[in-house]
């Protein structure tokens, strides 16, 4: 089973910055609609932006704020999160767009808290 493994959370004051990155095993995954996941504290999983090949987009919360890319050579995708605010605060996930069972991986802390 291919697998996700996503990175690059920690703590950050509210405006600050992180990005996040998600790593494939395998390139299978660079010729699919690839989306980031938010697991918010007592909520449902939820997608705050998705890539496909030809363009990207974003939920109202995330647009003007977070950038989501992909480089190929690297089976990555990335998640530039800007201006941070506590409602960002979760688990962040990567999967498929639209997200696919089995595909989940462990997820990284985002934490905004001043």
């Amino acid at each position: 089973q291919a697998t996700l493994v996503e990175s690059g959370g920690g703590l950050v004051q509210p405006g600050g910055s992180l990005r996040l990155s998600c790593t494939a095993a395998t390139s299978m995954f660079n010729w699919v609609p690839m989306g980031w996941y938010q697991q918010a504290p007592g909520k449902q999983r939820e997608a705050v932006a998705f890539i496909t090949m030809n363009d990207a987009n974003y939920t109202d919360a995330a647009k003007g704020r977070f950038t989501i890319s992909r480089d190929g050579a690297k089976n990555t995708v990335y998640l530039q999160m800007n201006n941070l605010k506590p409602e960002d605060t979760g688990v962040y996930y990567c999967n498929m767009w639209p997200s696919r069972g089995g595909f989940w991986g462990q997820g990284t802390q985002v934490t905004v808290s001043s």
